[in-house]
């Protein structure tokens, strides 16, 4: 196994949230995050737009590209909160519940899901697509989910 952040579906949830987080203007880990998913990979996140949610689909390089500019500018710290997991063979469904804040145990910034599918090869997990959405008004994570 040449990666060890992709020998488990733990390491690759655990390694997903790291590549992301830091202080504004450190670069983030984005050849870390990259070998994460798989090279068709989608990522998706839900945005609200008029008449309701639209899904705007992101290749790996395309995320980066409208992602970086915000890094650049703000500290951001993502944690996994709560975590639910499905598993079938060589696929995995993972609902993983997130905080994102500006310094860890800081400022509340948003929370919301991770959709993450993943796919054993036989040798590592791939991120095959995330698609996520954030609380908003009218829209909460189930308390079951929060931390105490």
């Amino acid at each position: 196994m040449s990666n060890p952040d992709a020998v488990s579906i733990d390491s690759v949830v655990k390694a997903m949230y790291e590549t992301i987080s830091g202080p504004k203007g450190q670069p983030r880990q984005w050849e870390r995050d990259r070998a994460l998913h798989h090279p068709k990979a989608l990522l998706i996140p839900a945005v609200q737009a008029k008449g309701g949610p639209a899904g705007g689909v992101f290749s790996f390089d395309e995320f980066v590209a409208t992602r970086a500019p915000f890094f650049a500018e703000n500290d951001f710290y993502e944690i996994e909160i709560a975590r639910k997991e499905f598993r079938f063979g060589a696929i995995a469904h993972v609902l993983s519940f997130y905080e994102a804040r500006k310094a860890p145990g800081g400022e509340l910034l948003r929370r919301g899901v991770n959709s993450i599918q993943l796919m054993h090869d036989g040798e590592r997990w791939w991120v095959m697509s995330v698609l996520w959405d954030n609380e908003r008004d009218g829209l909460e994570l189930p308390k079951e989910m929060l931390r105490g």
